[in-house]
């Protein structure tokens, strides 16, 4: 997998995917587009959603809607880096059963989720969930 960025002007970057696509970033916080930083919690919050979407779908479960809220706390001190992340679910749908939806939303952060995985060596990663009847 590749990936490169590209300076733009002043403080935009313009980064593009191996597969073709680009996403404009910020490194003023956020005055443009998303901060790097921002994007690596989007990163976390999108990689885990496939996988709760996935396992939900091929569990049999009617879901309708799925979003993922990331909440983090960072450093004060550069480098400035994520000490927490929670990925807080809202699953909602029709009869889901609250145990698989705990047992999927657990799942991905601790077995396959990559970003999570990967964020987890370093920052203390935790997840949470509701139940929304369609």
């Amino acid at each position: 997998m590749q990936s490169r960025v590209k300076w733009v002007e002043n403080m935009t970057f313009l980064g593009q995917s191996n597969s073709g696509h680009s996403v404009v970033m910020d490194g003023n916080g956020g005055e443009k587009a998303p901060s790097p930083m921002e994007l690596v919690l989007m990163a976390a919050g999108g990689c885990s959603s496939v996988d709760v979407v996935d396992g939900l779908k091929s569990a049999g479960q009617k879901i309708t809607a799925c979003e993922a809220q990331i909440n983090s706390v960072r450093r004060e001190l550069a480098p400035r880096i994520f000490t927490t992340a929670n990925l807080h679910f809202v699953v909602t749908g029709e009869n889901l059963d609250e145990a698989v939806v705990a047992k999927t939303v657990a799942d991905s952060l601790e077995k396959y989720c990559s970003v999570c995985l990967m964020l987890g060596e370093g920052v203390e990663m935790t997840h949470s969930y509701e139940v929304v009847e369609a």
